[in-house]
Protein backbone atom coordinates (compact mmCIF):
# COMPACT_ATOMS: atom_id res chain seq x y z
CA UNK A 1 0.00 0.00 0.00
CA UNK A 2 1.20 3.59 -0.74
CA UNK A 3 0.12 6.55 0.51
CA UNK A 4 0.68 9.88 -2.17
CA UNK A 5 0.04 12.86 -0.43
CA UNK A 6 -0.42 16.19 -2.71
CA UNK A 7 -0.12 19.46 -0.88
CA UNK A 8 -2.41 22.86 -1.98
CA UNK A 9 -2.62 26.00 0.03
CA UNK A 10 -5.06 28.95 0.00
CA UNK A 11 -6.30 32.04 1.78
CA UNK A 12 -9.56 32.75 3.67
CA UNK A 13 -10.80 34.33 6.38
CA UNK A 14 -13.65 33.29 9.08
CA UNK A 15 -14.72 33.82 12.69
CA UNK A 16 -16.01 31.48 15.20
CA UNK A 17 -19.36 32.15 16.61
CA UNK A 18 -22.75 30.28 17.73
CA UNK A 19 -25.54 31.72 16.64
CA UNK A 20 -27.09 29.78 20.19
CA UNK A 21 -24.98 31.42 22.80
CA UNK A 22 -25.24 35.25 23.70
CA UNK A 23 -22.43 37.21 22.56
CA UNK A 24 -20.71 37.10 26.29
CA UNK A 25 -20.61 33.49 25.92
CA UNK A 26 -19.02 33.42 22.14
CA UNK A 27 -16.63 35.92 23.17
CA UNK A 28 -16.01 33.89 26.03
CA UNK A 29 -15.39 30.59 24.16
CA UNK A 30 -13.33 31.43 21.47
CA UNK A 31 -12.29 35.40 22.29
CA UNK A 32 -10.68 36.96 19.67
CA UNK A 33 -11.74 34.71 17.02
CA UNK A 34 -15.64 35.47 17.53
CA UNK A 35 -15.20 39.02 16.08
CA UNK A 36 -17.42 39.08 13.21
CA UNK A 37 -15.42 41.10 10.98
CA UNK A 38 -13.34 37.78 10.64
CA UNK A 39 -9.71 37.02 10.75
CA UNK A 40 -7.61 35.58 8.11
CA UNK A 41 -4.78 32.55 7.86
CA UNK A 42 -2.81 30.94 4.90
CA UNK A 43 -4.07 27.59 5.09
CA UNK A 44 -2.01 24.77 4.14
CA UNK A 45 -3.90 21.65 2.87
CA UNK A 46 -3.01 18.16 2.37
CA UNK A 47 -4.70 15.18 0.37
CA UNK A 48 -3.34 11.54 0.80
CA UNK A 49 -4.50 8.87 -1.65
CA UNK A 50 -3.76 5.02 -0.88
CA UNK A 51 -3.49 2.58 -3.47
CA UNK A 52 -1.18 -0.26 -5.04
CA UNK A 53 0.85 1.37 -7.89
CA UNK A 54 -0.34 0.71 -10.98
CA UNK A 55 1.81 -2.28 -13.40
CA UNK A 56 2.01 -0.45 -16.55
CA UNK A 57 2.29 3.93 -15.32
CA UNK A 58 3.71 2.93 -11.60
CA UNK A 59 1.13 5.35 -10.63
CA UNK A 60 -1.13 5.57 -7.49
CA UNK A 61 -2.85 8.67 -9.30
CA UNK A 62 -2.16 10.76 -11.54
CA UNK A 63 -0.90 14.03 -9.86
CA UNK A 64 -1.99 15.98 -12.63
CA UNK A 65 -5.18 14.91 -12.26
CA UNK A 66 -5.44 14.84 -8.23
CA UNK A 67 -4.06 18.89 -8.37
CA UNK A 68 -7.00 19.66 -11.01
CA UNK A 69 -9.49 17.74 -8.43
CA UNK A 70 -8.15 19.77 -5.50
CA UNK A 71 -7.99 22.83 -7.28
CA UNK A 72 -12.02 22.40 -8.95
CA UNK A 73 -13.58 21.04 -5.89
CA UNK A 74 -11.69 23.03 -2.76
CA UNK A 75 -9.64 25.71 -3.71
CA UNK A 76 -12.22 27.19 -6.34
CA UNK A 77 -14.54 27.30 -3.23
CA UNK A 78 -12.67 28.25 -0.09
CA UNK A 79 -9.50 30.32 -1.70
CA UNK A 80 -10.12 34.03 -1.52
CA UNK A 81 -13.21 33.55 0.86
CA UNK A 82 -15.06 34.39 3.81
CA UNK A 83 -15.88 31.03 5.02
CA UNK A 84 -18.74 31.98 7.13
CA UNK A 85 -20.12 34.10 4.52
CA UNK A 86 -19.31 32.58 1.10
CA UNK A 87 -19.18 29.04 1.38
CA UNK A 88 -22.14 26.72 1.27
CA UNK A 89 -21.08 23.98 3.88
CA UNK A 90 -20.72 26.75 6.37
CA UNK A 91 -22.48 29.76 5.54
CA UNK A 92 -26.22 27.57 4.94
CA UNK A 93 -25.43 25.76 7.86
CA UNK A 94 -24.42 27.76 10.53
CA UNK A 95 -21.14 25.05 10.72
CA UNK A 96 -18.59 27.50 12.42
CA UNK A 97 -14.94 26.62 10.14
CA UNK A 98 -12.98 25.86 12.48
CA UNK A 99 -9.59 23.78 11.07
CA UNK A 100 -11.43 20.19 12.15
CA UNK A 101 -14.64 21.35 10.28
CA UNK A 102 -12.63 22.58 7.39
CA UNK A 103 -11.03 19.38 7.07
CA UNK A 104 -14.23 17.39 7.00
CA UNK A 105 -15.70 19.82 4.70
CA UNK A 106 -12.65 19.13 2.36
CA UNK A 107 -13.05 15.77 2.88
CA UNK A 108 -16.60 15.28 1.66
CA UNK A 109 -16.11 17.86 -1.22
CA UNK A 110 -13.18 15.11 -2.68
CA UNK A 111 -14.31 11.58 -1.51
CA UNK A 112 -16.89 11.24 -4.38
CA UNK A 113 -14.77 12.77 -6.61
CA UNK A 114 -12.15 10.16 -6.65
CA UNK A 115 -13.99 6.99 -4.78
CA UNK A 116 -15.96 7.41 -8.74
CA UNK A 117 -12.37 7.88 -10.42
CA UNK A 118 -11.54 4.51 -9.09
CA UNK A 119 -14.26 2.98 -9.83
CA UNK A 120 -14.30 4.30 -13.39
CA UNK A 121 -10.64 3.09 -14.25
CA UNK A 122 -10.88 0.11 -11.59
CA UNK A 123 -8.46 1.83 -9.49
CA UNK A 124 -8.00 0.76 -5.74
CA UNK A 125 -6.75 4.12 -5.49
CA UNK A 126 -8.95 5.51 -2.42
CA UNK A 127 -9.13 8.91 -0.51
CA UNK A 128 -6.96 7.82 2.76
CA UNK A 129 -6.69 11.52 4.47
CA UNK A 130 -7.34 14.84 4.53
CA UNK A 131 -5.23 17.72 6.65
CA UNK A 132 -5.37 21.13 7.00
CA UNK A 133 -2.73 23.30 8.47
CA UNK A 134 -4.38 27.04 10.13
CA UNK A 135 -0.59 27.52 10.72
CA UNK A 136 2.16 25.52 10.93
CA UNK A 137 1.78 24.70 14.71
CA UNK A 138 -1.84 23.92 14.06
CA UNK A 139 -3.30 20.82 11.91
CA UNK A 140 -6.59 18.98 12.24
CA UNK A 141 -6.75 15.39 10.08
CA UNK A 142 -9.95 13.71 8.98
CA UNK A 143 -9.89 9.94 7.56
CA UNK A 144 -13.67 9.79 7.33
CA UNK A 145 -16.19 7.88 9.13
CA UNK A 146 -18.34 10.44 10.09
Amino acid sequence: MIFLTRRATFSASHYYWNDAWPAEKNEEVFGRCANRNGHGHNYTLEVTVAGEPDPVTGFVVDLKWLKDVIEREVLAAYDHRHLNLEVPEFAASKLIPTTENIAIAAWRRLEPVVTAAAEADSSRARLSRVRVYETPEIFAEYRGGL
